[in-house]
């Protein structure tokens, strides 16, 4: 069962998808990347996983998350597990639109 909930404190615009073990899905939009890394890194506090997604423009800004946290913010302490690349659009023509899905963890 996946619930859509609203984050706490001030408007963000990225939706957080809860499972009943904990797995939250993080939907990466064009926010500040430091507001995303926070919401990320919180969740990390608690829990050894998360999941990033994002479609078109927001993939560089869920890259550039996955980066810090990886990179800069938990280094030697987190990883990338597994990075999905996918393409949505109809049948022949028509606007296709990539997606990424990027799921960290916390060692």
């Amino acid at each position: 069962m996946i619930v859509n909930e609203e984050l706490e404190g001030p408007q963000i615009s990225s939706t957080k998808e809860t499972q009943s073990e904990e797995l939250e899905i993080f939907t990466v939009e064009q926010n500040p990347v430091m507001i995303e890394v926070v919401n990320v890194l919180t969740h990390l506090g608690r829990t050894k996983k998360a999941i990033l997604r994002a479609k078109g423009d927001a993939i560089p800004n869920a890259v550039a998350v996955a980066n810090i946290i990886t990179e800069k913010m938990l280094k030697g302490n987190s990883k990338v597990q597994k990075i999905s690349v996918d393409t949505e659009g109809s049948v022949g023509f028509g606007k296709m639109l990539s997606t990424i899905e990027i799921i960290l963890m916390k060692n």
